[in-house]
């Protein structure tokens, strides 16, 4: 979890088991559902900073399909990103801004293993 991330994480008091870490698949996302919405998890294990770990929501606000987990994940301009797999805009990971669109970011949550257990916060 990034720093930003803990200090946002710090926040929430709800959290909710979504998945093991087994579940997910490294480089790659998954899909769950969290309070009757799908999220999107990233596992990134060998990242320069360690391991890293997202969620983002799994609907493209472009085309409304549930696809994002199904994302590419790269870098592009020094920010980790997810290309969404109908009209390819890049969402950052780590707030879920549209590089192409702002306007249609991505909501994002807090997420941590605990243990093995993947948890994502929600108000």
């Amino acid at each position: 979890m990034s720093q930003a991330n803990a200090v946002v994480a710090a926040q929430y008091t709800h959290w909710k088991t979504l998945c093991t870490r087994q579940d997910l698949v490294s480089n790659s996302g998954v899909v769950a559902l969290l309070e009757g919405v799908q999220v999107a998890l990233f596992y990134l294990p060998n990242e320069p900073e360690g391991e890293r770990l997202f969620a983002i929501d799994n609907r493209d606000p472009k085309s409304g399909a549930n696809v994002i987990g199904r994302g590419l994940v790269g870098s592009l301009a020094g920010d980790l990103v997810v290309v969404a797999p109908l009209y390819k805009q890049h969402f950052r990971l780590e707030d879920g801004t549209c590089l192409e669109y702002p306007k249609q970011a991505l909501s994002v949550w807090p997420v941590r293993f605990n243990g093995d257990a993947v948890e994502v916060a929600f108000p």
